[in-house]
């Protein structure tokens, strides 16, 4: 039976770039994956963006109102309306790679399991756990309740422990009050710490 995996780690754990290899293993071994990603996420617009400079188009933005096995299914088939050819004959999809999963609704990561296990498809998903209080996404808390498989990506701390939690910056200083969704680029960006050095940041609050 394929699986549904949650692969999740903290800023900067290599989550993208992971991603990437994957499907390029995939790839080299002549298997077609499709690649995914929620389209609130608009850092890199319709691309897959990792921190080492490595980009590559998604096949579909999954929208917040889309039902993502439907879309799926579309891409699976070779259907593309916006196309200038509306569907091409393809070959079966060897995985779905999902960018970014924690901005993903709950039904739609329910849609990611019935793709696994119904359509037979493996499904990897890509996420943080938490946002920048500490409380999680709703994507990923459904993920850690039905995903077949979790792996944690590990990153490291400014002080070298092990980083668990994600504090969001706007310029130097470090921000506790915002919307859950806020895409780092030039006004806001994100550091990785440890519990020690967030509670010493957050004047020993998990908010």
């Amino acid at each position: 039976m394929s699986k549904l995996y949650f692969r999740h780690g903290a800023m900067n754990s290599g989550k993208s770039t992971g991603l990437l290899q994957v499907a390029f293993n995939y790839e080299e071994r002549g298997q077609r994956v499709l690649l995914a990603k929620p389209g609130i996420d608009t850092k890199g617009a319709g691309e897959i963006v990792s921190r080492l400079g490595m980009t590559r188009n998604v096949d579909f933005l999954i929208q917040p109102d889309d039902d993502a096995r439907a879309v799926f299914a579309a891409q699976a088939a070779g259907d593309d309306p916006d196309a200038l050819l509306e569907h091409v004959q393809v070959p079966p999809v060897a995985c779905l790679l999902v960018d970014e999963a924690q901005f993903l609704t709950p039904s739609q990561v329910d849609d990611l399991f019935r793709i696994a296990v119904l359509d037979r498809v493996p499904v990897i998903a890509y996420g943080l756990r938490t946002d920048f209080r500490t409380r999680a996404f709703p994507g990923a808390a459904r993920l850690l309740e039905i995903a077949h498989s979790l792996e944690e990506l590990k990153t490291i701390c400014r002080c070298g422990r092990k980083a668990l939690f994600n504090t969001r910056r706007v310029g130097e200083d470090i921000v506790f009050d915002g919307d859950q969704v806020a895409i780092d680029g030039a006004d806001v960006w994100y550091e990785s710490l440890c519990g020690s050095c967030y509670l010493e940041a957050s004047g020993g609050k998990l908010l």
